[in-house]
């Protein structure tokens, strides 16, 4: 069902760089220093050709080129990767160099090339594996489902030449970039094939190959279960609403869940307030929190992590028609509070309200993260790069920002308080689902979900700008045309890493 593209083989081998048989055997270099990393001399003339590239391209970042060997070793060719300078490597840097290096051979119809990872690198050796396995297996990826002609299924074998066995990272690197590759197939389905219902079905699917628990609420399950917000935007769409729930239970039985909630509106015309024409094609993408969550539960099932979490999706379509919810109307919330609808595209935080109040109250939750293209405002505050995040716990936040610097998916904490809380008070009901104007957009819709809360640590994720390409993206080789599946490599380094 799923075009993830194509998945590049990594292996590991001790071995002499010099001694490798391979296609291309792919050298890193600084900016500014004159020798290959992780190999020695070779010969005169061999040693001739490197210094002359490596004088030319003078290794800045980004920089690939081929010299030929001519049999003087085994490996056919030798690429020499440019890292810019030593004092500035970063993950990133090898993520997006491994995409390159990935990119730039598989465009040559090469499929076998090596890689020397040098001892030096100023990071864990493990931190290295895991940005270069990411940056070639997500560089891979292409959505090609409903192209009649496929890109070509042959695979890349990528072979990383260390002292170290890394092979426990390597694996772990590919489970959780093919999650991520699953979040960007599902976010990527156009409406007509991802409707509420599928989405139930695509998570079902993904329990029983993961040996989860699925529960799917039908739309009068939801109605008669009180979830207010979910059946009052559901209602316009023929598509009916879905309430999804996924248990992963490997921790041990006394321990508190993670709880994660995703926002999946399969398709978001604004309902009655209707959205302009153009670029709403793009609001298939206003599911890529449910289908962020998703990546996330398959990362952790195959990673078989010794954790308890619970993932809810409420998912809806939201159309204008004689059964839309309106502008005016006051409806009752999961967590008993009524809200006043001031505008109908304010749709998201109403399902995710009503998805965190149940989960906290069904699941006492340790801790609550929720993943939403919420707000166009978060693009305005902070652009298409870095996600805005709003939390009631600083030590929970410290951790986010942790894995945030590990993976490179950045976050930028906003502020929340009384005050923010005020400005969605309404005068007919108990909250209004927008702001006193354009003011703080983001930080009025946090505060709406933040009366679904209350003390238990949490925090949202606000990840309109970085849920899928936009003009004003940052050109990474790993990421391609539609989702990233923001997020998710992120909040599997977090859970990976909790005591």
């Amino acid at each position: 069902m799923y075009s993830q593209g194509i998945n590049v083989k990594i292996n590991t081998e001790k071995l002499e760089p010099l001694e490798k048989k391979t296609s291309v055997l792919c050298v890193f270099c600084y900016e500014g220093e004159s020798k290959l990393l992780g190999i020695g001399k070779t010969n005169q003339k061999l040693d001739n050709a490197i210094q002359e590239t490596i004088k030319e391209t003078k290794a800045k970042e980004k920089t690939l080129e081929f010299v030929h060997t001519h049999n003087l070793i085994p490996a056919q060719k030798i690429l020499i990767v440019g890292l810019g300078k030593k004092n500035k490597i970063t993950t990133e840097i090898l993520r997006n160099t491994a995409g390159l290096i990935t990119k730039k051979i598989r465009s040559l119809g090469i499929l076998d090339f090596s890689l020397v990872l040098p001892k030096d690198l100023p990071m864990k050796i493990e931190y290295a594996v895991n940005a270069l396995v990411e940056g070639a297996n997500l560089s891979m990826y292409s959505f090609d489902q409903f192209k009649k002609e496929k890109i070509s299924n042959k695979e890349p074998n990528m072979t990383i030449l260390v002292l170290e066995n890394v092979i426990k990272s390597i694996t772990k690197s590919l489970i959780i970039s093919n999650g991520v590759k699953f979040t960007r197939d599902v976010a990527n389905l156009p409406p007509n094939e991802c409707t509420p219902a599928k989405l139930g079905e695509i998570a079902k699917k993904l329990a029983n190959q993961n040996k989860m628990k699925c529960t799917v609420f039908s739309k009068n399950e939801i109605k008669s279960k009180g979830l207010g917000g979910v059946t009052a935007v559901g209602q316009g769409s023929k598509n009916e609403p879905r309430f999804i729930i996924l248990e992963y239970r490997n921790g041990k039985k006394e321990q508190k869940p993670t709880l994660l909630v995703g926002k999946a509106v399969t398709f978001d015309t604004g309902g009655i307030s209707l959205k302009p024409g153009e670029k709403m094609d793009e609001m298939k993408f206003d599911k890529c929190g449910g289908c962020t969550v998703l990546g996330i539960m398959k990362a952790i099932s195959e990673l078989r992590l010794p954790i308890n979490v619970v993932a809810i999706i409420p998912s809806v379509e939201n159309m204008p028609s004689g059964d839309a919810f309106r502008p005016g109307d006051i409806i009752k919330l999961f967590n008993g509070k009524t809200a006043e609808i001031l505008n109908t595209d304010a749709e998201g935080r109403l399902i995710l309200a009503d998805g965190l109040a149940y989960g906290i109250k069904h699941y006492q939750p340790s801790t609550v993260m929720d993943f939403a293209t919420l707000t166009g405002a978060c693009i305005v505050a902070l652009g298409t790069n870095v996600a805005g995040i709003v939390s009631n716990n600083t030590k929970l936040v410290s951790k986010i920002k942790t894995a945030s610097a590990i993976t490179s998916e950045e976050v930028w904490e906003l502020p929340i308080n009384d005050d923010y809380m005020d400005m969605i008070k309404s005068k007919v009901a108990d909250i209004r689902n927008i702001g006193m104007g354009r003011a703080a957009g983001t930080i009025t819709a946090a505060a709406f979900l933040a009366n679904s809360v209350g003390n238990v640590p949490w925090v949202h994720f606000d990840i309109a700008g970085t849920a899928w390409i936009q003009p004003s993206t940052k050109n990474k080789s790993y990421n391609s045309h539609g989702a990233t599946g923001f997020g998710v490599r992120l909040v599997v380094n977090h859970l990976m890493n909790q005591k």
